[in-house]
């Protein structure tokens, strides 16, 4: 028998905690310019407690095949990679309505 989620209370393979908690995301994707007039794409607005930010770091990292880091909740990624890093929530199934781009 499967374990069953402290949260929800459906079993783990019906559990739609996650679900629930990227829709409720409002995520903001944006430039910055730093350091020698250099580009850092900057992705904030999900929380850290909900969703495991270092995990989607290195998805977004090898997406965009760039380096990155996770700070103060925020993912920070060397270039300007808005778009695909908009593509690359929408399918990890973030919805689209909740992501701006800047």
């Amino acid at each position: 028998m499967s374990s069953i989620c402290s949260v929800c209370g459906l079993p783990k393979d019906l559990c739609v905690c996650e679900a629930i908690v990227r829709e409720q995301q409002i995520i903001r994707v944006f430039t910055e310019k730093r350091k020698w007039n250099r580009d850092v794409t900057v992705v904030e607005g999900i929380n850290e407690k909900d969703y495991d930010l270092k995990g989607l770091a290195g998805k977004l990292k090898a997406v965009c095949a760039c380096g990155g880091t996770v700070k103060s909740g925020k993912i920070e990624l060397q270039g300007d990679h808005r778009q695909k890093v908009r593509d690359t929530l929408i399918s990890l199934g973030f919805p689209k309505e909740n992501i701006s781009v800047e």
